[in-house]
């Protein structure tokens, strides 16, 4: 398989972007008060050196893992790049996680120091009190004032050379960071990216969406998440484009941000279509710079169609995942696409829907995805510190299990049917949460649906079903089921229906069914 990184490392891109691209716009970034911070790419390589130098100074070695406990801001592409630039690993964690979360990852990787935002800290000095966790101590970032026995990332960083004070040699098969999955049903699996796989990212994203070095990228996406950094920070930098970061998402401001910061590309989730569809209409909506809408869920048929309908543009169907690096199956850049499906086997990859005992099935049959890459590359390296699930999801072949469920058609077209978590086995019938949550809002006065699957005794599964009525709508559970059994096989119909106030959320905007559970 065509190798098209080479040698290449997030230090060498850096290296080139800083001779070659020195004027030209890198970053804009909007933090949640409104302000806006703008950054060239000779700027803020600057900024990286002299956070590498830090790290260097506070005795960081080649491999060692430092935690970034941030909102999506500056700061944290700094650290990024900064432990890049000196053969370090990043460890990022999300900006949801609970204290014992927190631990577990630090003690999994056996982090040596951290980066923390300010609403963060408490959390870390607790760990901190215990010796074995953090001997580097902890640094915090975006201080709004002096913290007792707390070093400011920006002041220290403010007190470094603009050069790095040592140059360490980098490979492209080094690793670059380990990004914690959510651990939706056991514990989280930190996936190793490589520098080949960020670089890989990048260049993969450039093809994904024809990107240009004069695209303006605008995301509201979590830095924690491969969403954020595989599809929209790497694919900036390998194209020497620019990166517009909104720190929060905000339905009512969105799409004014699109249209004043004049973005070419963006992304969405499902939660960001339908919640811009609920505000009310503007003259001027339609004149954007727009030109692919990067989207990673399922909608309905008829809310996709309303979204491009109103707003004058199409969104680009994915599917992929961290460990896949990449939207290993997409919409292609030109021509045909394929609603529902979530497009055709992306540049360097293979796919196809195997059985139980990894068979491949006919077309047309439900079985599981699995994408077959390079591993180290193209792929993820492997799960840190976890040689048994690694064994299990990754062959020697290069073929990774997805655990979700899919088919293809005759042409080539691969659709998403579900993750596998996502689906309830009730009476031997298999059932997706996701197709029942599609046609849950399509009630008039439904907002948003949630369905998970909870033990019976009888059945081993039943249906739940979350329903968030629309602003100002009057719902019961009488009228959803009603609803259900007119549009639902019986089989699928909830067992229980549960009218809510609010849906809890992962970072990225997306229903966070375990705590459901």
């Amino acid at each position: 398989m065509t190798d098209i990184v080479g040698t290449e490392t997030l230090q060498s891109v850096w290296e080139h972007l800083a001779l070659s691209r020195t004027t030209h716009p890198f970053l804009i970034f909007q933090d949640q008060h409104g302000e806006v911070f703008e950054f060239t790419y000779g700027a803020f390589n600057d900024e990286i050196n002299k956070t590498a130098n830090l790290f260097l100074e506070l005795g960081v070695s080649a491999g060692e893992m430092v935690a970034l406990h941030m909102h999506t801001c500056p700061e944290f592409m700094m650290c990024l790049f900064g432990l890049a630039k000196i053969g370090a690993v990043a460890v990022p964690l999300n900006e949801q996680n609970l204290q014992e979360e927190c631990r577990y990852v630090l003690d999994k990787c056996s982090v040596t120091c951290a980066v923390v935002e300010e609403c963060f800290i408490d959390c870390y000095q607790d760990i901190a009190k215990d010796s074995r966790y953090l001997p580097k101590g902890i640094i915090g970032a975006r201080l709004g004032s002096p913290r007792n026995n707390i070093r400011d990332f920006k002041a220290l960083k403010a007190a470094q050379p603009r050069e790095l004070s040592e140059v360490r040699t980098v490979s492209s098969d080094d690793i670059a960071e380990i990004i914690f999955t959510s651990g939706t049903t056991s514990c989280p699996k930190g996936v190793i990216l490589t520098h080949a796989n960020m670089v890989f990212s990048g260049l993969y994203g450039n093809w994904e969406a024809n990107m240009r070095a004069d695209d303006r990228l605008l995301t509201t996406m979590p830095a924690c998440h491969s969403n954020f950094q595989l599809a929209a920070l790497t694919p900036v930098l390998t194209a020497g484009a620019t990166l517009i970061v909104v720190e929060k998402y905000s339905a009512r401001k969105f799409w004014e941000q699109v249209c004043s910061y004049r973005a070419t590309l963006t992304q969405a989730v499902a939660m960001m279509v339908r919640t811009l569809l609920m505000q009310p209409i503007s003259p001027d909506e339609k004149n954007h710079c727009l030109r692919e809408v990067l989207y990673f869920l399922p909608l309905t048929a008829e809310e996709k169609e309303a979204f491009e309908k109103r707003f004058a543009l199409r969104i680009m169907n994915t599917y992929g995942s961290t460990e896949s690096v990449t939207w290993v199956i997409t919409d292609p850049p030109n021509g045909q696409r394929k609603w529902p499906a979530v497009g055709r086997v992306g540049l360097s990859y293979e796919a196809k829907i195997v059985d139980e005992q990894g068979a491949e099935v006919p077309h047309g049959e439900i079985g599981e995805i699995w994408v077959k890459g390079v591993v180290g590359r193209t792929i993820m390296k492997g799960y840190f510190d976890d040689e048994a699930e690694t064994a299990r999801v990754l062959d020697e072949e290069g073929w990774l299990r997805t655990d979700d469920k899919g088919y293809q058609d005759e042409s080539g077209w691969f659709y998403f049917v579900d993750r596998s978590a996502n689906m309830i086995k009730r009476a031997g019938e298999n059932i997706s949460t996701t197709e029942l949550e599609s046609i849950l809002v399509r009630h008039p006065l439904i907002a948003e649906a949630a369905v998970i699957g909870i033990p019976d005794p009888i059945r081993d599964q039943a249906v739940k079903a979350f329903v968030l009525p629309k602003t100002g709508a009057s719902l019961s559970e009488d009228t959803v089921l009603a609803f259900c059994k007119e549009h639902m096989a019986s089989f699928k119909v909830p067992s229980v229906i549960e009218i809510v106030e609010f849906l809890p959320r992962t970072c990225s905007l997306k229903i966070e069914k375990k705590l459901l559970k």
